[in-house]
Order: C-alpha cells, then structure tokens, then sequence
C-alpha cells in the first residue's frame, strides 16, 4: 500500500542526538528481547531510530505477515551495512541474502532453486541422502581417530568440516581431506562470518565509527577473499575447463558455468559469489548441530529418545539412517525444529524500497524494517513454557516413544513457527539446512551418547543460531 500523505509515523521513544535508541536497545544482552519488551510499552509496531536511520519493528504474526506477505514487493532491499559489503567484495548486491531484491536477484533463485530446494522424492534428494551418508561414514573414522574415552571434545571443527564436504560434494562434486589445511582455514573463516552475520554491530548504524574498527573490517574482508580465491583455484579453474552444454547438469556448479555461457548477463564473479553463498549454508547446519548436541548434552533424555528411533530404523545400527527415514523419526525431526525455535532470529532486516504503510502507519523508503518472529518462538500463547527446551511440544496430544516403535507424531502445521521466514525472501536453501542436518544428528546419535563435563559451561544465546568458533567441548562415548 503506498504512503498518504495524512499518514502518522509509528510511535516510538524519541531519539538522541547522534545516538538515536541505540542506548536503549543497549540496555539489553538479546535486542530481540529488546523488541518484545519495548512492544509492551509502545504497540506491537513501533519506530525507533539508530544513528540517524529509521527502523521499524513489527512484533506480532499478522504484521509479520503483512510486511513479508501481502506488501512483500514493497520490503524487499537489505541493509546498506559497511560490514555487508566487506564480505562480498566491496559490493553486498554481489550475496543473494544480503542483496537488494532485483531481477537479477530473481534470476539466481531461478537458476539455484532446482539444484538447492530439493524436494522430496527427487533425484537431487536421493542424491543429498547418499552425499551426506556416505559422509557419515568419513566423519565416524575421524572422530575414533580425535576422541579419547571420556575426554571433552573440541567438536565443532570436526563437524563443520562434515558439513562443508556435504555442501561441496552436493553443490560441485568434490570433497576434501580433513587434514587440508587449506581446507580447515575456508571452514574457520566460514564459521567466522556466520557468526559475524549474526551479530549486531554499532557500526552498522554509526559509520563514523570506521576509523576505529579499521582492523575488524580488514579481518572481514580478508575472510571473505580467501574463501573466494579458494573456490576459483580448487573447484571453477578445472570444472570450467572442461564444462559441456550438450550433458545434463551434475550439480549446480555446472548449471552456473553453463549459465555464464548462455546468459550473457550473468558474468564470472556472480557464479563465484553464487557458490560462496551456497557452500557457506553449511555453517548454519554446523551450528544447528551443535546447538542440538549442547541441549542432549543438558538433558540426556532427548538423546535416548532419538536413539530409540534410531536404532528401530537402522535395526540397531546395521545401516546409517538416510534422508528416507526423516518420516519415521518424527522425535528426531522435533528436536531440530525446537532448536530453530528457541535460537533461531532473523539474521537480516528487510529494507522499504519505496514509501508504504503497514497498519495505517506510514513507513518512508529506506526505513529498516525488523521482522522480531523472537517474540513468535518464545510467546506464552503460542507455546506452553516456551523457556524450556521441549521438542515434545512439536507432537500431537498423548503421543509418547515406546522402545518397540516410534508414536510420537510431528505436527507441522504451526503458523506461528517461521524459522525460515516467508515471502518471496524465504530461506532458498532450508530443505538442505533440514536433510543434512537430520542425517548428522541420527547417525551421530546412533553411534554416541552425548554428555558435558559442565553443563554450565554451555552458553547458549536463546535468539541466535549461530555459536562462537570456540564455544563449548562435549564427551562422545561410544556406544555398545
């Protein structure tokens, strides 16, 4: 809807000089806690003001969906964040994610929708499913080589690495050695950049701030430069070479070498960027895991609970479970969700790109628009007790496990669980966040029991997928 001209702004504290609410956003350790607690004061929308922008929050379902729905084409920019552009190479138009809606926009999602949305019962899933179990196999033999019985494991290196050759082997074919150096510093600076994407910044608002920050951005671009000189040398220099568009399609780094043949407006550095952001989509499972295995390690009963799925599947773990069985391990699959729930935020605020109005309050163009679905995952409407990590909460009333099949029964109609967002900007590669990740945590649960030699040294932000590169160790016992 376009902006009246009679049109009130959303009410909203006023705002320092220099400053704006940035001191009291400030105030609080989880600023989408912030946002809810603000909504009590303020109205389930209201403006703020950070450095000199605009923002607006929006804190309830139905503006959700007014703003990523029904006025979607109104919402579509990004932030023009210095730090964004530092990541893709002066230019942050360069990231699907972190990019402007536009035709070229469009055009990626086209091109990479096939080959990273995979559906279920296609030939790219079955594809998926076996990458990812033959994986398995890989990662079991370096953890007997790393774990010592008992011994707290640093394993986010490990399994970040897992998820990375999934990523590479489904996105370009190809894996590598655990023991590649070259290979362990692009999932580091990977894992870097998650985080970093994840993480609030002053001088996303304060731009003066520069000077100051100088050697952070340097590290931030320099991150991004070596992942980017890694995936031209080691996957596109030779895969270029020998490309042919009379064969079908192998994966999606020949659809995008063909398209830079065909397409005369997509050019080289589109498809290294395209790839960047793809294979980078393996942080997210990495940490998702992660996160998952703090929490078993916090309540072992969720672990034994999913190992009770997973060993009638796998009858006592003759086989490694596969993506076929995500329907039969429903407890497993809730467990995943309830991360998403209790740790998932948006990562990244939509932009007006021309003047609106979301319920009757008139929003300007460039406004920042923050979609808080935290108040969503941690409402006492929505969800009962919603502090407590409790994956039963995604089953059907009176559902339980026995020790002989499976009854509990996933419910996945929840309107009010968006954690991949909705509207034309919807996470493009969450059916691979969901299969790789499902297949790591059954095969790792099939085969170890998770504990903590403190629990109280899992630290856990409850609005944040992502984890430190150095967060937490966890003990893997084997088990018999």
């Amino acid at each position: 809807m376009k902006l009246a001209a009679a049109t009130l702004p959303a009410p909203g504290p006023h705002p320092w000089p220099i400053l704006g609410n940035l001191d009291i956003i400030g105030r609080f350790d989880n600023p989408f806690k912030g946002f809810g607690t603000l909504a009590n004061h303020y109205g389930d929308i209201y403006s703020l003001t950070f450095g000199h922008t605009r923002c607006l929050v929006v804190n309830n379902l139905d503006l959700i969906r007014e703003v990523l729905n029904k006025n979607g084409k109104f919402f579509g920019g990004r932030p023009d964040f210095l730090r964004y552009h530092k990541l893709f190479g002066g230019d942050r138009n360069n990231s699907l994610a972190l990019c402007d809606w536009s035709q070229l926009q469009q055009k990626r999602r086209n091109l990479a929708r096939r080959h990273c949305s995979p559906r279920e019962s296609s030939s790219y899933f079955s594809k998926m499913s076996g990458i990812g179990c033959a994986e398995i196999d890989i990662l079991m033999e370096e953890l007997k080589k790393v774990i010592i019985p008992g011994q707290p494991l640093d394993l986010k290196p490990v399994l970040n690495a897992t998820c990375a050759n999934m990523f590479s082997q489904y996105m370009c074919s190809m894996r590598f050695d655990y023991d590649d150096m070259e290979f362990q510093q692009i999932v580091q600076f990977f894992d870097e950049i998650f985080w970093e994407i994840n993480q609030g910044h002053p001088l996303d608002f304060l731009p003066w701030l520069l000077p100051f920050y100088k050697q952070h951005t340097n590290r931030i671009a320099y991150w991004s430069t070596t992942i980017r000189k890694f995936i031209l040398e080691r996957v596109l220099n030779q895969r270029e070479l020998n490309i042919d568009t009379e064969e079908p399609d192998n994966d999606f780094t020949d659809a995008l070498l063909k398209s830079l043949i065909e397409n005369k407006n997509m050019c080289r550095n589109t498809i290294i960027f395209m790839l960047e952001d793809f294979i980078g989509g393996h942080s997210a499972v990495g940490n998702l895991i992660m996160l998952a295995l703090a929490y078993i390690a916090k309540d072992p009963v969720i672990g034994r609970n999913i190992q009770c799925e997973a060993d009638v599947i796998s009858h006592n773990g003759k086989r490694n479970i596969t993506l076929e069985d995500m329907e039969e391990m429903p407890y497993t699959m809730a467990t995943i969700f309830e991360v998403l729930r209790y740790s998932s935020s948006p990562i990244v605020p939509h932009v007006a790109t021309e003047d609106s109005v979301i319920s009757g309050f008139g929003v300007t163009k460039g406004t920042i628009v923050f979609i808080n679905n935290y108040v969503l995952n941690m409402s006492q409407e929505s969800w009962r007790n919603p502090n407590h990590f409790c994956p039963e909460r995604k089953s059907d009333a009176n559902n339980q496990l026995t020790d002989e099949l499976p009854k509990f029964r996933l419910r996945k109609n929840l309107p009010q669980f968006l954690p991949f967002s909705i509207g034309k900007r919807t996470c493009i590669g969450q059916n691979l966040v969901r299969g790789f990740g499902f297949i790591l945590l059954s095969n790792i649960l099939l085969r170890y029991n998770i504990s903590s030699p403190d629990i109280s040294t899992i630290k856990i932000n409850p609005a944040s997928l992502a984890l430190p590169a150095k967060c937490f160790p966890l003990v893997l016992t084997e088990r018999i």
